[in-house]
């Protein structure tokens, strides 16, 4: 699992069928000190993120184990939106402090 964050969404009309009705986003991977990363991916959102909001990824053949997900030909899925990251003892990130 990684760490990232929301910025954007993307829009496709012509996906696979399975694909239908998820909402896929834009993700900046971040570092457990908040920087970003500039690694880009792109993830089906399982959990009703949005933009700004980090959130806890995984890739490869886990992010098919969410229970939504399970038939969708996905390698990243959105599987958890970040309410605290506590990092070396400090608190680096609160939802609510942005």
């Amino acid at each position: 699992m990684e760490l990232a964050k929301v910025e954007g969404t993307i829009v496709s009309t012509a996906k696979a069928e399975k694909l239908q009705g998820y909402k896929l986003l834009l993700l900046n991977l971040i570092q457990p000190d908040m920087k970003p990363s500039g690694t880009y991916v792109v993830a089906v959102d399982a959990v009703g993120a949005g933009e700004g909001e980090v959130v806890i990824v995984c890739r490869g053949s886990s992010a098919r184990q969410a229970e939504k997900l399970s038939s969708v030909p996905t390698d990243a899925s959105i599987i958890g939106i970040v309410d605290t990251v506590e990092f070396k003892g400090e608190v680096v990130f609160q939802k609510h402090k942005k």
